[in-house]
């Protein structure tokens, strides 16, 4: 690899060099094909993996294998689509809040913390109403439980210290031990809960939303007293998940 120009960082041209080699791929990757196409001594390369794990750029699979992170995806959508996703998703959302009588978010991931980004509220007075622009930490929600599982267990860890998870309800996953097999579940069974873990008395149901290059770019969520949440709703916010998704290009 070449020796780094005046002004130039090594590290991040290092870390350039890896997200290039990922990026020319379809699918995860080996450490030695990136290690191969970047002249990179092993080490190295598993050093700067897991920082840029840690800040959602790059991603680890229960193979071991490496891909870009969701983060490009949600930059992506910040600079073009932000619009288009808003408004692609707005009347599903409130087609769906008319079926479950309840309120409805869409979500992106912002770092560690999630964003309440648009919402569909029922016509009456009792609801959960979660502010658009207001943020909660990924552990304690749902569609931040299943984002932090398709991370991989790397990820998952690199959060918890972070974080340290603090516990915002006697519910609230607040060990690493209880996070983690919760969030790889959720990314098997394609959707999440969050039972009360930010706020007692509150329940919540959350699957992914992909956009056009596979990666999950945004989440969405139904979210109701606990008493009033049903299993029956999963199926149908799978299903108006798929339909965004679709919309926004996604091919399953």
């Amino acid at each position: 690899m070449p020796e780094s120009g005046q002004g130039r960082i090594q590290v991040i041209d290092r870390a350039v060099s890896i997200l290039e080699a990922m990026a020319r791929y379809p699918k995860a990757v080996k450490l030695k094909i990136i290690c191969a196409e970047t002249g990179l001594h092993p080490s190295t390369v598993h050093r700067i993996l897991h920082s840029l794990i840690d800040n959602g750029l790059a991603e680890r699979d229960s193979d071991g294998e490496y891909r870009l992170g969701q983060k490009f995806s949600q930059l992506s959508l910040g600079l073009h689509n932000e619009i288009d996703l808003r408004a692609v998703a707005r009347p599903h959302m409130e087609a769906l809040r008319d079926k479950v009588d309840e309120t409805v978010n869409l979500t992106l991931r912002e770092g560690d913390v999630l964003v309440y980004f648009e919402k569909a509220t029922p016509n009456r007075m009792m609801h959960v109403n979660q502010l658009i622009g207001s943020r909660a930490p990924l552990h304690v929600t749902a569609v931040g439980k299943l984002m932090l599982g398709l991370g991989g267990e790397t990820a998952i860890e690199g959060y918890a210290k972070r974080t340290n998870l603090p516990a915002y309800t006697r519910n609230t996953l607040s060990s690493i031990e209880k996070l983690k097999p919760i969030c790889l579940q959720a990314v098997e069974r394609g959707y999440s809960y969050d039972d009360e873990e930010a706020e007692i008395g509150v329940g919540c149901i959350g699957v992914p939303i992909y956009d056009q290059s596979g990666q999950v770019c945004a989440g969405l969520s139904i979210s109701a007293p606990i008493e009033r949440r049903k299993a029956e709703w999963i199926e149908v916010l799978r299903e108006v998940g798929r339909q965004i998704s679709a919309q926004l290009g996604y091919k399953s």
